[in-house]
């Protein structure tokens, strides 16, 4: 390994001149910058004003105390590694030295080839650490609550109780909107928690009938079922240790809810098809996209559960009430659609922006991200423009902007006769635009009712009546 001299700043502690003298020479000849400091205080005082990479520290020295040197070196100067060279090597002083943060504890004398060696080692290990560091701050950026979710104020409240939830091992319980970010608050609140270094799992219950979600939670053993050939691990074994992200458990029977109430009350279940219980050692948090209180009532959420899950609620408001929100979102989206699709997009047009803000975003977050990679895939510019925009958000725009051009006569003429406007005629006003946006959905969607309602944030038989009304049920799909 040939570095150039300048390139990596080594500094060596030994108060034998002698030995100091040959280990820099040493050095200098595996292409290393060396400094040598015969006393610890003089080793922190030029750490203090020059920087360095490693540190080679002999700390077999009369009034020299290999663990007050350590630590004070971690403490001041973390980024710095230490490899102890000793004369007298011991099992004991390897373990204290490991155990006080040195990277390697090596006995001298030693040649050019093991030192540089014993280099290499020690700038590999620094070079992991850096990397490390750089990781986690990408995932505090990706994963930190205002990042996900945005700065307005309304959620203010929303980060403080995450906050304070995720130093908890309770369970958590998020309810919001279809697309207003849930998932990313769960990830952020794992990453906060003592849990972070452990796998963050996620299942949706909506999307799988009882029989198989039962499977994908717990697991199943072979032969437990006509399809079973080899044993399954579940969720809960893959997230042992760490976060289970169940999401949509309204959708969930009530015979599902049962095993549910029994792990999250006395952490164990069994696998589908065996009669050996496991222990879950697995932090949960639940989100739902309808109030639980209702389902309640109307018997189709079992009460005891409910009690069970609701005890750390955080509810996100949805993007509409927070427009503020919008402008950072839709600056993230740019980036984000700019790596993933390779186009040169720098930016928002103000007008292109301006519909962004007024648009009402029914499909909440998920649907603003879908919106900015369309457009960032249809624009011609480096700058999206309103026409890049879906036909739902300019179709808003147009009918708001033709509302608020009327002339001042206009204007008066219209606020005396609201008094006569009746409710058939201004519902037949607006059916115009609703067809507009509901069969922009569609189309977003390859007209698949179930994707199309989960944007507009409607159930399939409320589309499905529209469709109806509106004679748009010539193409649709299930």
């Amino acid at each position: 390994m040939s570095q150039p001299s300048d390139s990596i700043s080594i500094l060596l502690l030994d108060d034998d001149r002698g030995s100091a003298r040959a280990t820099i020479a040493a050095l200098s000849r595996l292409g290393f910058a060396g400094q040598s400091c015969d006393s610890a205080d003089a080793l922190f005082t030029y750490l203090s004003t020059s920087p360095a990479r490693l540190v080679l520290a002999e700390t077999n020295k009369p009034g020299l105390s290999q663990s007050e040197f350590l630590r004070k070196l971690k403490a001041d100067h973390p980024a710095v590694l230490c490899v102890v060279l000793t004369a007298f090597g011991s099992i004991e002083g390897a373990v204290e030295a490991t155990r006080l943060g040195a990277v390697d504890y090596v006995t001298k004398p030693l040649s050019d080839d093991e030192l540089r060696v014993v280099i290499e080692k020690a700038l590999r290990q620094q070079a992991l650490v850096a990397e490390n560091r750089a990781l986690h701050g990408q995932l505090e950026s990706r994963f930190g609550f205002e990042a996900v979710l945005g700065r307005d104020e309304s959620m203010q409240k929303v980060f403080d109780l995450a906050q304070a939830v995720a130093e908890t091992r309770s369970n958590v319980l998020i309810v919001g909107e279809s697309g207003v970010g849930k998932s990313l608050l769960a990830r952020a609140i794992h990453r906060r928690s003592q849990r972070r270094e452990k796998t963050f799992v996620e299942l949706s219950c909506g999307a799988l009938p009882e029989s198989l979600l039962e499977s994908e939670l717990f697991g199943h053993v072979k032969g437990a079922f006509t399809g079973a050939i080899a044993d399954k691990q579940g969720r809960f074994v893959l997230a042992e240790g760490g976060t289970l992200f169940l999401d949509e458990i309204n959708s969930a029977t009530l015979g599902m809810q049962v095993k549910l109430l029994r792990v999250l009350q006395e952490r164990v279940f069994e696998p589908v098809g065996s009669d050996k219980t496991r222990q879950a050692d697995v932090r949960c948090i639940l989100a739902t996209n309808v109030e639980l209180e209702p389902l309640v009532e109307q018997q189709k959420f079992r009460q005891d559960l409910y009690y069970r899950i609701n005890v750390l609620t955080i509810r996100i408001p949805p993007l509409r009430d927070r427009p503020g929100d919008v402008p950072m979102l839709v600056e993230r989206f740019v980036r984000r659609a700019k790596e993933q699709t390779g186009r040169e997009i720098v930016g928002v047009s103000d007008e292109a922006m301006s519909m962004l803000v007024k648009y009402r975003w029914p499909g909440n977050v998920r649907e603003l991200e879908n919106a900015i990679e369309r457009a960032a895939i249809v624009s011609r510019r480096p700058t999206i423009d309103a026409a890049d925009l879906p036909d739902a958000v300019r179709d808003l725009n147009r009918l708001t902007n033709s509302n608020s051009g009327v002339s001042a006569p206009q204007n008066l003429q219209l606020a005396s006769g609201l008094d006569d406007l009746k409710p058939d005629t201004l519902a037949h006003a607006l059916e115009g635009p609703e067809r507009r946006i509901i069969q922009a959905a569609l189309d977003r969607n390859a007209w698949s009712r179930q994707k199309a309602s989960s944007e507009l944030g409607i159930d399939r038989t409320t589309l499905y009546k529209k469709m109806v009304k509106f004679g748009l049920l010539g193409r649709a799909v299930a």
